[in-house]
């Protein structure tokens, strides 16, 4: 499937911002599952800096420094995106129960490194707590796949969660969001990531972009999306050396499934603080609003609306001139 995604980011600021340094992490990623076929950032004003660099995870980071005063930032990524459902790679130990992966992320003296051991660890947006095994142990049934065990936390969680805008903020705790059973999408990724880690299982978060469907009848609102955010459970590969590769395996709590060619990877972290689309260092601009608006559509829809819009140009009688009138 081929998306077309415009993030547009906007800024008002009063008084304005005399200097501003930003990071934006708003290119998507290149997958297995998923191939980058075109990517621009606008950003107005025209910064006296800017540069893209790939951050420790492999997202791409982009830096900008705005040197004159300004009253207002517009920030537009645009971006083409050929998905794909996506696929475990071949050695995946699918089957292996969650207490043997677990006791693989156990430090013994001379184990091999796996580089998924960072993601079991806490983090700025998911801490360790005694509430997350506490809802995170009905799934983790003895001796059950750990593909499993995400599956049915993944519809637990659905089932149990409301979907709830004003519930929460950016920075509310996840215990906080797990204990009103209400949030959103970051919300629901960090309780499922603090759910497994708490079990010694590493997880991460993914930030990126969903299609969805206008109502029936009804056109598609240009930038009435908003980001969204899942989760990547590891899998680790069959055997223990060096040559065994893991891999990863994508579960959207807030709607009960796995991701499909429907999704859109933009970064991966260990939670929404690696991640964040925007952010900024500000010399003034004490106070700002901001807009945000994000549409994401099929190609061949932005397509048909363009070739219908040019034919009813072409169809339009062009008004007479005063020559034409003599």
């Amino acid at each position: 499937m081929l998306l077309h995604v415009t993030h547009e980011t906007r800024y008002e600021y009063s008084p304005a911002v005399e200097t501003a340094q930003h990071l934006a992490h708003l290119k998507p990623l290149a997958t297995a599952s998923q191939r980058l076929v075109s990517h621009k950032l606008a950003i107005e004003p025209p910064p006296a800096q800017r540069s893209e660099v790939p951050d420790v995870y492999g997202n791409t980071r982009a830096f900008f420094a705005l040197e004159a005063t300004h009253d207002s930032l517009v920030v537009t990524a645009e971006s083409v995106v050929e998905t794909g459902a996506p696929q475990l790679a071949p050695g995946i130990a699918r089957e292996l129960p969650w207490e043997a992966v677990r006791e693989r992320f156990r430090y013994r003296k001379d184990a091999t490194f796996d580089p998924a051991s960072e993601f079991v660890f806490p983090s700025p947006y998911v801490p360790r707590h005694d509430d997350f095994a506490a809802y995170a142990r009905a799934s983790f049934a003895p001796e059950r796949p750990t593909f499993d065990v995400a599956m049915d936390l993944t519809e637990r969680m659905y089932r149990d969660f409301a979907y709830d805008a004003d519930s929460t903020e950016i920075n509310t705790p996840a215990a906080e969001a797990l204990a009103q059973r209400k949030g959103v999408c970051q919300d629901f990724a960090h309780i499922m990531i603090a759910c497994f880690r708490v079990m010694g299982l590493p997880a991460r978060y993914v930030s990126g972009y969903l299609l969805t469907q206008p109502p029936p009848g009804q056109p598609r609102l240009v930038g009435a999306d908003a980001s969204h955010a899942w989760v990547s459970v590891y899998l680790p590969g069959e055997g223990d050396g060096p040559e065994s590769t893991g891999g990863w395996a994508d579960f959207d709590p807030t709607n009960g499934r796995q991701p499909g060619e429907d999704y859109v990877a933009l970064a991966i972290g260990r939670d929404y603080s690696d991640v964040s689309p925007m952010r900024g260092v500000l010399h003034g601009g004490a106070r700002h609003t901001l807009k945000v608006g994000v549409t994401v559509r099929p190609i061949e829809e932005l397509r048909a609306q363009a070739e219908e819009a040019a034919q009813s140009q072409s169809q339009t009688p062009s008004q007479p001139t005063e020559k034409d009138l003599q």
